[in-house]
C-alpha cells in the first residue's frame, strides 16, 4: 500500500482529501466505454484505495459506474470521501447518452436522485452532491434545488452541497454563497477557468478540478477523438492543436505530456484534488506515481504559465494571425 499521495484540505469542508482522485465515468460500461466484468471492476476500484486514493466522484449519468462502486467497495466505505451528482435523469444505466432524458433539477428529482445514488452504492451518506451540467441559476432558484439538497443535508444524506460548473454560469454560482465545493474543468491547455476557481476557493470553497489531463487528447491520435461525443470533439482538437504548438521542450525535463499535465494541474495552489478517471490498473498505478511527485518546480510552472493562454483554446488560436 502506498500512502505517499500529497493532501490538502477540500475547502470548508474540512475533508483531507489525496491531491489525486478517482474519477469513475471510465466504469460507466456504455457508449464507448467497455462494460467491465465484476474481477476487473473489483481490481480497478480497490486498487483506487489500495494506493491510498481517498476521494472517488461519480454521476448517475455514468452508466453503471454507481452500481459498481456499490457492488465492489461499499465494505470499505469508510476508508473514501464519496461524490456523486444530483439533477440527472432517473433512468437504467444502460441508456445510451444521445438517449437520455433532459437533466430535471426539480426538488423532487433532486431527492430521488440522491436516493437512488445511496442505494446502488449501498451507503448511508455521500459526502458530496454537486449539481450536474452546470444549470443556470434561475433555474435552482425557481426550482427551490438547493433547499432541497440542504433538507437532505440536514436528514443525514448529504454532508456537503457542491456544484459542477462552467462558464457562463460559474460566476453566478459562486455568488450564490451556498456551495461547499466547485468541480471545474482546468488543465494546462484549459485555464480559462482560472480566475474563478481563484475565487471560488478565496471564498472558502473545495476545489474540485476535472480534465486535468485533458482526457490525454494532446497525445492521442486525431482519430481517436471522433469515437467521442460530436459536442466535446471541436475543444479537444483545440486543445491538441494548442500543446503541439506550444513549445515545452526545455521545460519537460524528462517528464512525459501527461506527467507535465497532471503535475501542472497539482501545482495550482487553489485546488483541493484532481479527479483522474481510467479503468486501466497500469495507467492508475502510473497516476499515483506522478501525482506522489508532487508539485512542478515553481520555475518551470510559473514558465509554462506564461506560454499557455488562460483563455479557452479555441478563442486563443482564433485570435493568432
Amino acid at each position: 500500500m502506498m500512502n505517499t499521495l500529497p493532501k490538502s484540505i477540500l475547502g470548508r469542508t474540512g475533508l483531507w482529501v489525496t491531491k489525486l482522485g478517482y474519477g469513475a465515468m471510465e466504469l460507466r460500461g456504455t457508449d464507448h466505454f467497455p462494460r467491465l466484468n465484476a474481477k476487473a471492476a473489483s481490481a480497478i476500484l480497490n486498487s483506487v484505495l489500495d494506493n491510498g486514493i481517498n476521494y472517488i466522484d461519480t454521476s448517475p449519468d455514468y452508466g453503471y459506474s454507481e452500481q459498481i462502486i456499490g457492488e465492489q467497495i461499499a465494505h470499505r466505505r469508510a476508508e473514501f470521501h464519496l461524490a456523486s451528482k444530483c439533477g440527472c435523469p432517473i433512468e437504467e444505466p444502460d441508456v445510451p447518452h444521445d438517449q437520455r432524458k433532459p437533466h430535471d433539477f426539480s426538488r423532487a428529482n433532486v431527492r430521488a436522485g440522491v436516493l437512488q445514488s445511496l442505494r446502488r452504492m449501498k451507503t448511508d451518506y455521500l459526502d458530496v452532491v454537486q449539481f450536474h451540467v452546470s444549470p443556470e441559476r434561475a433555474e435552482l432558484e425557481t426550482n427551490d434545488s438547493v433547499a432541497e439538497l440542504l433538507k437532505l443535508k440536514e436528514e443525514g444524506k448529504v454532508r456537503f452541497i457542491g456544484m459542477s460548473g462552467t462558464m457562463p454560469q460559474l460566476e453566478d454560482h459562486i455568488a450564490m454563497n451556498v456551495f461547499d465545493v466547485f468541480q471545474i474543468p482546468y488543465s494546462v491547455v484549459e485555464r480559462e477557468h482560472e480566475d474563478l476557481i481563484h475565487k471560488a476557493a478565496q471564498g472558502g470553497a473545495g476545489i474540485v478540478i476535472r480534465g486535468g489531463v485533458s482526457r490525454g487528447v494532446m497525445v492521442k491520435d486525431a482519430a481517436v477523438i471522433d469515437e467521442y461525443p460530436a459536442f466535446l470533439r471541436p475543444a479537444f482538437r483545440a486543445r491538441r492543436q494548442l500543446w503541439q504548438q506550444t513549445n515545452i521542450d526545455d521545460l519537460l525535463e524528462g517528464m512525459t505530456p501527461m506527467e507535465f499535465m497532471l503535475r501542472f494541474t497539482i501545482s495550482n495552489p487553489d485546488m483541493s484534488t484532481t479527479i483522474v478517471g481510467t479503468a486501466n490498473p497500469a495507467h492508475l498505478l502510473a497516476n499515483v506515481k506522478v501525482a506522489a511527485k508532487g508539485p512542478l518546480p515553481k520555475d518551470i510552472y510559473a514558465e509554462a504559465c506564461k506560454r499557455f493562454p488562460k483563455m479557452a483554446a479555441e478563442q486563443y488560436l482564433q485570435q493568432l494571425p
